[in-house]
């Protein structure tokens, strides 16, 4: 959750920029004694970021989507038992796959409405996003279309139609080894979790430990698109 959040207040900022910055180009515009070619290259440069906007505005839409959908999941569902980051153009041909895990306990409900607030929750995720960023999350680009793909495994009674789709059949390439978090109750009725990282070159586990037969894949219908960077790769 506060990983979603962190990216919003990223997306925010970067946004409120090309605000600041049409404002400006539209000031400059409407100066009568604008020289010909400055205004032709302020009138393209406008286009660019009134362009840019709109895709600010549906990316920060699908990710508030995702933040919601989350929420929801960890806040108000019980028996959820994993969840998937994959980064790629399919779930089944991912880049990377960020696997969470939840075990010796369910996820317990929040009695607090604000779920993403709560203490225990901003702790775990902190610990999570630095994890993450240590593995180098977020810093190599790619020539083709990346993508964030959620999935969550839970229960056959779990039912949220307008967030999740049933995938019983997910699989994704086995020559993709996770990088693993996993999370571990305390005490079976409390929601806080003790932290436990494995790294990608551990021996690899079959998804079906720690975990009933009566769990099936279900997949986020909110996918966040990647934003094209002009930054090429060092590699």
């Amino acid at each position: 959750m506060m990983f979603l959040y962190s990216v919003l207040q990223d997306i925010h900022q970067e946004f409120d920029m090309m605000h600041i910055e049409r404002k400006q180009l539209e000031m400059e515009l409407a100066t009568k004694d604008l020289k010909i070619p400055l205004r032709r290259k302020y009138n393209s440069r406008l286009r660019e970021v009134r362009r840019g906007i709109r895709v600010f505005e549906k990316l920060t839409s699908t990710v508030s989507s995702v933040q919601l959908a989350l929420q929801m999941v960890l806040s108000e569902s019980s028996g959820i038992s994993e969840v998937l980051l994959i980064l790629g153009s399919s779930p089944l041909r991912p880049r990377y796959v960020y696997e969470l895990s939840f075990l010796h306990g369910k996820i317990s409900q929040s009695s607090s409405s604000d779920y993403n607030k709560c203490k225990e929750a901003e702790v775990l995720s902190k610990k999570t996003i630095r994890m993450l960023i240590s593995k180098g999350v977020g810093s190599s680009y790619y020539p083709g279309p990346t993508k964030l793909f959620i999935m969550v495994r839970a229960p056959f009674s779990f039912n949220q139609p307008l967030h999740f789709l049933p995938k019983r059949e997910f699989k994704y390439n086995k020559k993709i080894v996770p990088f693993r978090l996993q999370f571990k109750c305390r005490k079976q009725d409390r929601k806080l979790y003790k932290w436990h990282p494995q790294s990608e070159t551990g021996s690899p586990r079959s998804l079906e430990d720690n975990i009933t037969t009566d769990l099936i894949w279900y997949q986020c219908r909110h996918v966040v698109k990647g934003l094209i960077s002009k930054v090429a790769s060092s590699e």
